[in-house]
């Protein structure tokens, strides 16, 4: 496990503090679930871009198919 020291305003470290009190878990653990939280939003912006990449260029294909399963 790494550790890591972070620089915040006094104020926001203790308005984390407060938030990690009223959750009942400790502080680091806090910052662990929320950079947990970040890097699956993260993970699912490249996933979504790569995926539109992939289609880039076949919006036609794919409504014709469609027009054609709809029976058009």
């Amino acid at each position: 496990m790494t550790a890591l020291t972070v620089r915040l305003p006094d104020e926001k470290h203790r308005r984390l503090k407060a938030l990690a009190k009223n959750r009942g878990t400790p502080l680091n653990r806090l910052i662990d679930e929320v950079t947990t939280v970040m890097l699956a939003e993260y993970d699912a912006e490249i996933r979504f871009q790569l995926r539109a990449e992939r289609g880039a260029g076949k919006i036609d294909v794919g409504l014709s198919l469609l027009a054609k399963a709809a029976g058009e």
